[in-house]
């Protein structure tokens, strides 16, 4: 699951985005067990949560997941706002073999100046027949301002850096990977392409349209080349390039403190220092998204977002995709899988003329701006 489930305190921020709603039903005390009921009615292995209030997260939220068997990870935003993202995951189906926050911001950088954070888990799946693949969880939310494209495309390009150094093998191919989050990109949008495509030229692009969430941008400001300055240390591939990175890993296998501690990473070869400045970016992963966007009936748009000002698709499961291409036939006819994943079912969205008619989100029942969004997959190993 990746659900957005509304933090209270940028609810009472907001408040002009939720004018349509009774007050009372705006209230914490009447949000949260409506979301606890939803949490356990879908019963998930793997919950992706943004906007996690922080004190909500430690006396409520992590206590109620903790009882029905989730073990939780959190990370909360840098900066004065007191929510972040959360990963939990059932105990019974998987346990922890590393946890990696991401922190958006970086000092003397003034692209990064945003508190966005991201959350990256390695999970080794219980015991089965045959041994199973660990399974790489990224949560974010990246940054709303519609006219910085350039600043969200950055956080992605740290996130995906981070996702790379944790989901590569022993044999350096990369164990399956399902992002979730809240992307603040619509569909079809420049960002939203780069990831599924795994490639975005960008020279000449206009910041305010690389998220398409307006639909007449304001401002005729494009994108700097290169994107982002080498001392962030990411290459346009999206890769590391310096031998170290500085964010505090967790591990179940290294119990000393190492929140001061660089982690080893492999230098990217495909940036060395002589390179001539591109103006594409790329990634190395096969993403693709669980939902198509739109309904099957007169191709509608689903949404995953619904307030006074908007409804639209900002929220995501991302994953990587069982293709024909990843498939060999071994001898004997067995078929031979490099550890992928397969869609097996998807909970339906709506579209914005269902919403509306229930007085849109939050309403009495649904107790965030943002549907929940629900994938079953299965491993191939």
């Amino acid at each position: 699951m990746s659900y957005n489930i509304l933090s209270q305190h940028l609810l009472e921020d907001n408040a002009h985005l939720y004018k349509h709603c009774r007050r009372p039903i705006l209230h914490w005390g009447h949000r949260f067990p409506n979301i606890e009921q939803e949490l356990k009615q879908h019963n998930a292995d793997i919950l992706c949560l943004q906007e996690v209030q922080e004190d909500h997260y430690e006396t409520q939220i992590k206590p109620s997941l903790e009882s029905l068997g989730y073990h939780c990870e959190y990370k909360m935003r840098t900066g004065r706002k007191p929510d972040g993202c959360a990963i939990g995951f059932k105990q019974s189906k998987f346990s922890l073999v590393s946890s990696h926050p991401v922190e958006f911001f970086r000092h003397g950088i003034p692209l990064l100046d945003r508190d966005n954070v991201g959350l990256v888990l390695l999970l080794k799946p219980a015991a089965t027949q045959s041994p199973a693949p660990s399974i790489c969880v990224a949560n974010t939310h990246l940054l709303y301002n519609p006219r910085r494209g350039d600043i969200k495309l950055t956080q992605l390009a740290m996130l995906l850096a981070e996702i790379g150094r944790v989901s590569v093998q022993e044999d350096g191919s990369c164990c399956p990977i399902i992002l979730c989050g809240d992307f603040n990109s619509v569909p079809g949008s420049p960002l939203y392409s780069f990831v599924k495509e795994g490639k975005l030229d960008y020279e000449g692009l206009l910041i305010s349209k690389i998220s398409g969430q307006e639909q007449t941008p304001r401002g005729q400001r494009i994108l700097s080349v290169p994107l982002w300055p080498k001392s962030l240390g990411i290459s346009h591939s999206c890769k590391y390039e310096t031998g170290y990175h500085s964010n505090t890993d967790k591990s179940t296998e290294d119990t000393e403190d190492s929140s001061n501690v660089p982690s080893a990473v492999s230098q990217d070869k495909s940036s060395p220092p002589s390179e001539k400045v591109r103006s594409s970016i790329e990634h190395q992963f096969n993403l693709t998204s669980v939902y198509s966007h739109y309904l099957s009936e007169g191709r509608r748009p689903e949404v995953t977002t619904c307030h006074s000002k908007t409804a639209t698709t900002v929220d995501y499961i991302f994953y990587s995709a069982a293709k024909d291409d990843l498939t060999v036939q071994a001898a004997g006819g067995s078929t031979i899988h490099n550890g992928q994943l397969q869609v097996l079912a998807r909970l339906s969205l709506l579209g914005e003329n269902e919403l509306w008619p229930v007085n849109g989100l939050p309403n009495e029942h649904n107790s965030s701006d943002h549907l929940p969004l629900l994938a079953k997959f299965r491993l191939l190993h």
